[in-house]
């Protein structure tokens, strides 16, 4: 699908872990996936609100073609564009994860726009509080790994349904900062995409606000998310007020946020002339990964997000040059408490605030 057009697209992150591999078998228990965490969570404080739980999706198998279909008709119908999966690739061929994306190629169903994100770190088990345990480690072997890494998403580039800027097929670095020669990887990609008749790549970097995407070959950048949120509401403290980190640090617990102060400081429309493509949050509470260790937002509303989500949509919208991109995060993170499908708690309400975004733009 190429992207047309001045409106803004809504592009979601798409989390594959809803099914069990051997890797997580033998690291966290038989049968671990996604849903493990999110059932066992408990409120850690007063006012807490978990477990969240899944409503008319129930605790589905991202194996189970239907339920990639539903989840695709419900990004359709409430003005999701498409949807960005993550991609693990850790070098030398090795990939975790991977079934849910390859069956969505090799069956062409669902008929829905999609391009792939690579989540290039490696995993520890930050989880379960290890975190300077190394479960697989990112690996860079090289440029001919990053050409095997090319040919084998080719077909998926060549996939009708996946996003391209013109003609260049849209690429995500979740760490590109992590590349030890970003460069040497930007420009061997661009040359391969061109020989296989495209007209380079489009790559987007998530980081930080002040980094110099264009030295090293990518073509945009996001921000990098709740990292940003807490950063710009750390800046934005008035005058002889005390840190705001600082203070955060100092509470037992988890590190709870208002998100209504959050919306307000990241007002994305009072950033018009910078370059970046914004990236809106619903909500966010990682106590089901990390307990006590966890970041929460908490007072997150639907009406809040469609104010986040619209001062976004403004904002790309005033771009005089580049793609016009709100990146969503995400779809399903259910224990990051980031997603936006239907729970027992609001229902469709935060499709609902996107759908509204979205008449807004017409």
């Amino acid at each position: 699908m190429t992207m047309t057009g001045d409106q803004a697209k809504i592009l979601a992150f798409y989390l594959p872990q809803y099914h069990p591999i051997p890797e997580n078998d033998e690291w966290w228990g038989k049968g671990f996936t996604e849903w493990t965490n999110v059932t066992k969570a408990v409120p850690l404080f007063r006012g807490h609100h978990q477990p969240n739980l899944p409503s008319e999706l129930g605790f589905y198998d991202l194996r189970v073609s239907e339920v990639r279909e539903a989840q695709a008709e419900l990004a359709r119908i409430y003005g999701v564009d498409g949807f960005i999966y993550w991609h693990y690739w850790f070098g030398n061929g090795k990939q975790l994860l991977e079934r849910p994306f390859r069956e969505v190629l090799e069956s062409g169903t669902p008929d829905f726009p999609f391009c792939l994100a690579w989540a290039n770190q490696s995993w520890t088990g930050i989880w379960h509080g290890l975190k300077d345990h190394i479960l697989i480690e990112q690996l860079y072997p090289g440029e001919e790994d990053y050409r095997a890494h090319f040919n084998h998403l080719l077909p998926a580039f060549r996939d009708p349904r996946y996003i391209k800027i013109g003609n260049k097929p849209l690429f995500v670095v979740f760490t590109p900062d992590c590349l030890p020669d970003a460069g040497v990887y930007t420009h061997l990609w661009n040359r391969l995409a061109v020989e296989a008749g495209f007209d380079g790549m489009y790559f987007i970097g998530i980081h930080q606000l002040y980094w110099n995407h264009r030295d090293v070959g990518f073509d945009e950048k996001t921000i990098h998310q709740p990292g940003q949120f807490v950063d710009v509401l750390e800046k934005n403290r008035p005058a002889g007020q005390p840190s705001f980190l600082r203070t955060l640090f100092r509470q037992a617990g988890p590190k709870v946020i208002d998100y209504r102060e959050l919306v307000a400081a990241n007002d994305f429309t009072k950033l018009e002339g910078q370059d970046f493509l914004p990236t809106v949050v619903p909500n966010w509470d990682n106590t089901p990964r990390s307990g006590n260790a966890g970041w929460v937002f908490r007072g997150s509303t639907p009406e809040l997000f469609r104010q986040h989500l619209e001062s976004a949509v403004k904002f790309v919208q005033n771009r005089t040059s580049g793609a016009r991109i709100v990146f969503l995060k995400s779809w399903n993170e259910w224990a990051e408490g980031n997603y936006v499908e239907p729970d027992r708690r609001w229902g469709r309400a935060y499709l609902e605030a996107i759908q509204s975004v979205k008449a807004g733009m017409k």
